[in-house]
C-alpha cells in the first residue's frame, strides 16, 4: 500500500486518489476492505470522530471513517465534521460516498428504500461550515452541492442491486436539521410543503465543507422510517429506526463496495476538484500565518505551499 500523501502536497492527482467513506447510523465498519490499517491524526481543527481505516477495495485505496465514532459517541451536533473532513482531505481522499439514516416526507419514498439527494435545505444552526475566516476569505459555489457524476455512478450501482419490492430514488431533496431529537408533527408538515424528499442530521455540513476541500459528495440515504407526518404509520421511534438500519446495513454495504470499485475503474474528474479556482478572495499575503497553516491543505494549489514562511 502507497504512503499517504503529505499533506502540503499541491493536490493529488486523480490517478493516485482514494476514496472516502463516511459511515452514519448503523455503518460504523466497511466491509471488503483488504490490507486495512487504522490512522489517528490530528488536526489544525481537532481530532476526527474515530481512527482512520485506510484499506483496498481492487486497485482502489479507500479510507472509512465512521462519523458519529465506532460506538456512536457524538450527536449530529457534536460531529467534528472539519477534523474529519480535513483528515481525509490530507490522505489524498478526492471522492466521498456518504451512508446515512434518513427519514421520509414523501409517500413514494417508502421506509427501506433508498435516496441518492441532488439539493439540500440546512435547518442546522451551531455549526461551523466553512474551513475559511479568521482573515481568509473563500465563497465557493453551493448550487449544486452534490457531485452529478458521482451521484449517477452511485445510483446507477444502486438501481442495479435493489431487491424485488424496494426502490431507489434519484434525486430529491435532503432537508438537514439539528438533531438529535426528531421533527415534530409541524415541522415534519412544513417540510413537506417545501417538497423536501428526506429528512436527516448530519450530510449538508459535510457536503459544504467537502466542497471548500474540493471533495467531490454523493449520498446514499437509507430510509428507515416515515417521518412523524404520516398518519396511517406509527410515529417513529428509536426501535423502528434500529430494526430499519439493521435491514438496510447489509444492502449498503454491497451498494459501496461496487460503487468505489467503478470510482477505481473510471476515476471521475467533477468540478469540486477545482471549487476554489476562483474562490478565494483574500490576497495570500494578507492572509495572517496561522490561518494560512490552517488552510495550507486546501490553497496550496493555488498559492503554493506554505514553505519556509511556514
Amino acid at each position: 500500500m502507497s504512503t499517504p500523501p503529505s499533506a502540503s502536497t499541491p493536490g493529488v492527482p486523480l490517478h493516485q486518489a482514494r476514496l472516502g467513506v463516511l459511515g452514519g447510523s448503523g455503518l460504523y465498519a466497511m466491509d471488503g476492505l483488504e490490507d486495512v490499517r487504522e490512522l489517528t491524526l490530528e488536526t489544525p481543527f481537532g481530532q476526527p470522530s474515530d481512527a482512520l481505516r485506510l484499506g483496498r477495495i481492487g486497485e482502489l485505496e479507500v479510507v472509512f471513517l465512521a462519523r458519529h465514532g465506532r460506538h456512536h459517541s457524538y450527536t449530529p451536533s457534536e460531529v467534528p465534521y472539519r477534523a474529519n473532513l480535513w483528515a481525509l482531505r490530507s490522505l489524498g481522499v478526492r471522492w466521498i460516498l456518504s451512508v446515512s439514516a434518513v427519514g421520509s416526507l414523501q409517500e413514494q419514498v417508502r421506509p427501506l428504500d433508498m435516496l441518492v439527494p441532488d439539493q439540500f435545505i440546512d435547518r442546522t444552526h451551531q455549526r461551523p461550515l466553512s474551513f475559511f475566516g479568521d482573515g481568509v476569505v473563500a465563497h465557493v459555489t453551493a448550487a449544486d452541492p452534490f457531485c452529478p457524476t458521482l451521484s449517477r455512478l452511485l445510483a446507477d450501482v444502486g438501481e442495479s442491486l435493489m431487491p424485488p419490492g424496494r426502490q431507489l430514488h434519484r434525486g430529491g431533496t435532503y432537508l438537514c436539521m439539528e438533531g438529535p431529537a426528531f421533527s415534530t408533527r409541524a415541522e415534519s408538515e412544513l417540510y413537506r410543503s417545501w417538497g423536501c424528499g428526506v429528512i436527516g442530521m448530519t450530510n449538508h455540513t459535510e457536503a459544504r465543507l467537502a466542497r471548500e476541500a474540493e471533495m467531490a459528495y454523493a449520498t446514499l440515504a437509507m430510509v428507515t422510517d416515515y417521518d412523524c407526518w404520516h398518519q396511517d404509520h406509527a410515529a417513529v421511534s428509536v426501535e423502528m429506526v434500529i430494526d430499519n438500519l439493521r435491514a438496510n446495513a447489509a444492502l449498503a454495504q454491497e451498494i459501496v463496495r461496487v460503487a468505489a470499485e467503478r470510482v477505481g475503474a473510471q476515476r471521475p474528474a467533477s468540478t469540486a476538484h477545482r471549487a476554489l479556482r476562483h474562490a478565494l478572495m483574500t490576497p495570500r499575503e494578507q492572509v495572517p500565518l496561522d490561518t494560512r497553516r490552517r488552510v495550507d491543505l486546501f490553497t496550496a494549489p493555488y498559492w503554493g505551499p506554505l514553505g519556509e514562511e511556514g
